[in-house]
C-alpha cells in the first residue's frame, strides 16, 4: 500500500513537469521583440511533397536582434521555404534574395505588445487547469487506495504532499510568465 502511495506522489510530480515543459514551448513562440530562430519552428516546408520542419531543409541565424537570416541547404528549396514562412502566418514578411531569405522583425507597437502579454497569461492558465487536474486526479487515486484500506491520517499527509507540489508548480509557472511579460514590455 505504502509502495502504492509513493509511486502516486513521484507519477505526480513527473506529470507536473509536462504542463511546465508546454508551457515553455508555447512561450518561446510569442516573439517579444528580438529575432530568435525559434520564431520560425512551426513553420512547414514542402519538401519533394513531404511536409518537413525548416530546421531540416535550412539552417536559421539571427545576425542582429533585428533579422533573422534563413540559408537553404539547396538552393531551390529557397521559393518553397519563402512561400511556407509566408503561409505561417506569423506576421513575417520573407526577403528572397536567390541565396538567402532575410526576415526584418518589426519592432512591437505598444497595443500588440498588450496583446502578446494577454496571450501569455491565456497559456499560463491554461498550463495552471493541467495542472490542477493532475491534482485532482491523484486525490482520487489516494481516495480509492483509502476506501481499499489505506489510513486516513496517511492519506490526508499524501493529499497536503500533492498540494505541496501542486503549489511549487504553480509558482514557476507565475516566474515564467513574469519574466515573459517583462521581455515582451520591454523596449
Amino acid at each position: 500500500m505504502e509502495e502504492e502511495v509513493e509511486l502516486i506522489l513521484e507519477d505526480t510530480r513527473e506529470r507536473m513537469n509536462s504542463p511546465l515543459h508546454r508551457l515553455d514551448v508555447e512561450l518561446s513562440k510569442l516573439r517579444a521583440g528580438k529575432a530568435s530562430p525559434v520564431m520560425l519552428e512551426t513553420v512547414k516546408v514542402d519538401y519533394y511533397g513531404a511536409l518537413t520542419p525548416l530546421s531540416q531543409v535550412a539552417t536559421v541565424n539571427t545576425p542582429d536582434p533585428r533579422t533573422l537570416i534563413v540559408q537553404p541547404w539547396e538552393k531551390k528549396m529557397i521559393d518553397p521555404i519563402e512561400k511556407a514562412i509566408l503561409a505561417a502566418n506569423l506576421g513575417l514578411t520573407p526577403v528572397n534574395d536567390g541565396s538567402i531569405i532575410r526576415i526584418s522583425i518589426p519592432i512591437l507597437t505598444e497595443e500588440r505588445r498588450k496583446d502578446l502579454v494577454k496571450q501569455v497569461k491565456t497559456e499560463a492558465e491554461t498550463a495552471k487547469v493541467s495542472v490542477r487536474n493532475i491534482r485532482r486526479d491523484a486525490n482520487e487515486m489516494l481516495k480509492k487506495l483509502q476506501k481499499d484500506g489505506l489510513a486516513e491520517d496517511v492519506a490526508k499527509d499524501k493529499e497536503a504532499e500533492i498540494q505541496k507540489i501542486t503549489d511549487a508548480t504553480i509558482v514557476k509557472i507565475d516566474e515564467k510568465v513574469v519574466a515573459k511579460e517583462a521581455d515582451i514590455m520591454k523596449v
